[in-house]
């Protein structure tokens, strides 16, 4: 399998498309909410909680099958419909239009395949295992989640301002970089020895 290239989208304000209504099809809804990008889904029905998006205004709903030209505008397309000719069709016209397109659990169709991500504030963690097995991402993510703890977010907040504070004062690029490197080091000696991480 071929590698992949790791990026993060800035997908603020930017059209989503994810053609399908069903559970996978909302987890993936939420999961760009999150990441502020504007959210169209295509499906004749959808579950209760995108019902509850649409009525809030939160996503657009076109109650109908797949058209072509629902990709136009797309900046990222998810096919999720789990019907193998739709979500064919769905990757092929986001390819002609330039889309990035990602068909659930058939990687050799998508551009892009999603990793299991471990949030906490502004620090992400992604595990992927290129496909060969996303069950096993999704549990080394929550092993992750034992010892990258909740305070992780603020211990962000912190080393982000106390860099700013540092590289300010720096007169070269070469002293910004060290002054960077500085205050990490200073915030993480500050913490307890890391727990290891449970064994498989």
């Amino acid at each position: 399998m071929a590698d992949y290239f790791p990026v993060l989208l800035d997908l603020r304000g930017r059209l989503a498309l994810v053609v399908g209504g069903g559970a996978v099809a909302a987890r993936k809804v939420r999961d760009l909410l999150q990441c502020g990008a504007s959210v169209a889904v295509v499906s004749p029905a959808i579950t209760g909680d995108l019902a509850m998006l649409a009525a809030a205004g939160r996503i657009v709903h076109r109650a109908r099958p797949f058209r072509r030209v629902d990709v136009r505008d797309a900046a990222l397309v998810i096919a999720a419909t789990g019907v193998p000719d739709v979500d064919t069709g769905v990757a092929a016209e986001s390819r002609r239009r330039r889309a990035l397109v990602n068909v659930v659990d058939r990687p050799a169709q998508c551009d892009f395949i999603a990793p299991s991500v471990l949030r906490r504030g502004d620090l992400q963690i992604a595990v992927s295992t290129g496909g060969r097995s996303p069950a096993l991402a999704r549990e080394i993510r929550r092993r992750l989640e034992r010892v990258i703890g909740p305070e992780y977010a603020d211990l962000v907040e912190r080393v982000g301002r106390a860099r700013r504070s540092a590289r300010a004062l720096a007169a070269s690029p070469a002293a910004r970089l060290a002054a960077g490197e500085r205050v990490v080091a200073e915030a993480l000696g500050a913490r307890a020895r890391p727990r290891a991480l449970p064994a498989p």
